[in-house]
């Protein structure tokens, strides 16, 4: 059992993760109008992990991260909408910590997780594209291509990525034998 001390120590090392791997990772596709941070997930799953208030503190400091970063408003608030599915996430992991265990479980975990992840940031850059204060980009491919596919398909897919490395990461540091 963790004690709070040790939970604040990882929440802070979270969280400064978290904001380093969006400001300094050499691994950032940029697909006009989206773009991809490998990695930028890992320390909020990670977070999620272990409780929700842990990921909604990391799910802040990541965005701080992207805001460090000199993203554009939109990435932003692409990741300030990692509040909704890393606590809804952390929250069910909470109440059902089998799910973690059993492989079963933990793929249709990180399933479910993706697609709320890529439903929460579609909803955050409609937010902007129906304002009409988006980049050319966006408009020039229209909506499905820009919103749903990019942002929505391709969140999902880069979610997926990241969770499967925060869960190998996770099993490492609580399988030891």
């Amino acid at each position: 059992m963790l004690t709070k001390l040790k939970y604040m120590i990882i929440t802070i090392v979270l969280c400064a993760i978290g904001i380093l791997i969006p400001m300094y990772s050499p691994v950032k596709y940029i697909l006009v109008p989206a773009s991809f941070t490998l990695g930028s997930h890992i320390a909020l799953f990670l977070a999620m992990f272990i409780s929700p208030v842990t990921a909604l503190l990391v799910a802040l400091g990541t965005t701080l991260g992207f805001y460090f970063g000199k993203f554009s408003s939109v990435i932003v608030f692409r990741a300030l909408s990692h509040i909704i599915f890393s606590l809804v996430g952390a929250i069910y992991l909470k109440k059902h910590p089998q799910t973690l265990i059993n492989i079963r479980k933990l793929v249709v975990f990180a399933l479910l997780i993706a697609i709320l992840h890529g439903a929460s940031e579609v909803f955050a850059v409609s937010a902007f594209y129906f304002q009409n204060i988006m980049a050319k980009a966006y408009y020039a491919e229209g909506y499905l291509y820009s919103v749903i596919g990019l942002v929505g398909i391709g969140t999902l897919i880069h979610s997926i990525v990241d969770f499967i490395i925060a869960a190998l990461i996770w099993r490492a540091l609580t399988f030891r034998k």
